[in-house]
């Protein structure tokens, strides 16, 4: 199943979105120039292969809902985000607010 919800942060409206495949959810929510994502996005080849595109990303582990997303530290973000003032260990709700 696929569900999309609204997220609201301080005002601004984000796309969560949810997919539960079998034996795993893919969660993700997106807005402005960038997205966050569950421990399945794969930080190094955003900066390596597609580097060009010029992502702005971040990476949570272990969460389950959007809901824990949005808390969680980044454990990791591409190059474009650090260019956006996005850094490891910023909470994912804070990291959104960066991208609009």
């Amino acid at each position: 199943m696929i569900r999309v919800t609204p997220v609201e942060i301080e005002g601004n409206t984000f796309l969560g979105i949810t997919v539960e495949l079998p034996k795993t959810t893919l969660l993700a929510v997106t807005g402005g120039s960038g997205y966050i994502m569950c421990g399945a996005l794969d930080i190094g080849l955003l900066n390596r292969k597609l580097k060009d595109r010029k992502i702005i990303a971040g990476r949570a582990v272990g969460v389950r809902t959007i809901e824990q997303l949005l808390e969680a530290p980044l454990e990791s973000v591409t190059l474009e985000a650090e260019k956006c003032g996005i850094h490891r260990g910023m909470a994912g709700r804070d990291a959104l607010l960066k991208m609009i």
